[in-house]
């Protein structure tokens, strides 16, 4: 069988030089594992081999005492003939830099006490929809400008969110926003990144006020897997030719379903179940992966 091993380090640290490559090779090679056909996806900066192995391998227990304490994110994936053909994403802390909600509760006076919750429902320690509810109802009697004030000041893009997006739609691919955050903030991030689709949550106003509660019903975990699912029965899509990435508890259904599943700066749960942890590197990752060089990659200037 053919794999894939992709090496990819910060973008300007040149951490991963023609010498240490070669010395990656050799031990791969030791460990039975006949490397070959070695590409340079960006200079310093990516790589990428095909290994030959009869069975599924591990590269960790070898590339570990190579590349120590370097931030270099790593994955081995069965050898693929083209991209993805679908891309799925999460939101928050995944696209954007933040999580919205936690953003709203800070401009209300209560940050802490929502973030606390936000990050026990991400580690899966709560139920999401229940966490959703239990968050929301604490921006009751907010005036709906503070949505407008949320995204305006504080969410950020994640850097190599719209190469990533612009990349995949420019060769064919379908990208959809999936979010178990707000279409307040879905419709405008997907605008602003260029996702084909995106969904979310709906919050409650009235009066132009925040009531305290989300419209039924709340888009969570299996819902996040129905979207997948749904693109790609109606596009005639393989689920082995999808990407899905997220970095929460919430996302791990869709991760676990897609192609690859990619834990993006993930909790725990989530690289337990995902086939690829992306720890130090930005979202081009997930373009080297799939075997784009630089030269390839549209950059609309972030």
């Amino acid at each position: 069988m053919e794999f894939t091993l992709t090496m990819a380090a910060p973008l300007g640290q040149n951490l991963l030089s023609v010498p240490l490559i070669s010395q990656i090779e050799k031990a791969l090679r030791r460990a039975g594992l006949a490397p070959a056909e070695r590409q340079c996806l960006s200079d310093g900066t990516c790589y990428r081999m095909t290994l030959q192995s009869e069975e599924a391998p591990s590269a960790k227990a070898t590339l570990d005492p190579i590349l120590g304490n370097l931030p270099v994110d790593c994955a081995l994936l069965p050898k693929r003939d083209s991209p993805a053909k679908l891309l799925i994403a999460d939101m928050d802390s995944t696209i954007i830099q933040c999580e919205c909600l936690d953003e709203l509760a800070d401009l209300a006076g209560f940050g802490a006490e929502v973030s606390n919750i936000t990050e026990r429902a991400m580690s899966g320690e709560l139920d999401f929809e229940a966490a959703l509810r239990e968050r929301v109802k604490m921006l009751a009697g907010l005036p709906e400008e503070v949505l407008l004030t949320a995204y305006r000041e504080r969410i950020q893009l994640m850097p190599g969110a719209r190469i990533l997006v612009q990349t995949m739609k420019a060769n064919g691919a379908t990208t959809a926003l999936v979010s178990g955050g707000f279409t307040f903030f879905t419709s405008r991030v997907a605008e602003q990144v260029g996702f084909d689709n995106n969904f979310g949550n709906t919050l409650e106003i009235s009066n132009g006020t925040l009531t305290g509660r989300v419209t039924e019903p709340i888009l969570g975990r299996s819902a996040k897997l129905e979207a997948l699912e749904r693109l790609c029965t109606d596009q005639g899509i393989e689920y082995e030719d999808t990407i899905a990435v997220g970095d929460g508890a919430n996302d791990l259904a869709m991760i676990e379903r897609a192609g690859i599943g990619v834990a993006f700066r993930g909790k725990p749960i989530v690289e337990a179940g995902a086939n690829v942890s992306i720890r130090h590197t930005d979202l081009r990752t997930l373009l080297y992966i799939q075997g784009y060089a630089d030269q390839q990659m549209i950059d609309p200037a972030e």
